[in-house]
């Protein structure tokens, strides 16, 4: 994925969402709800171990940064 793709970054994100419901999210976050709308590719970055516990996105943080991806025009 390279060259300039349209919409916010992962700070202007964790910012909207910071001002308009007083969460905090992570990039983790971010980038779990981009992945389940298909904005972003496959993560190749995965932990070698089998057990890895990856933490899932709450409902609430997933509302909060669904609105911020519409406010930005991303989806």
């Amino acid at each position: 994925m390279s060259g300039f793709q349209k919409g916010a970054t992962y700070e202007q994100i964790k910012a909207y969402v910071l001002e308009h419901t007083s969460l905090k999210v992570s990039s983790l976050y971010i980038s779990q709800i981009k992945r389940k709308c298909g904005l972003v590719g496959q993560n190749y970055n995965l932990s070698k171990k089998e057990d890895a516990k990856v933490p899932k996105c709450p409902p609430e943080k997933e509302a909060a940064i669904m609105e911020a991806l519409r406010h930005f025009q991303v989806i």
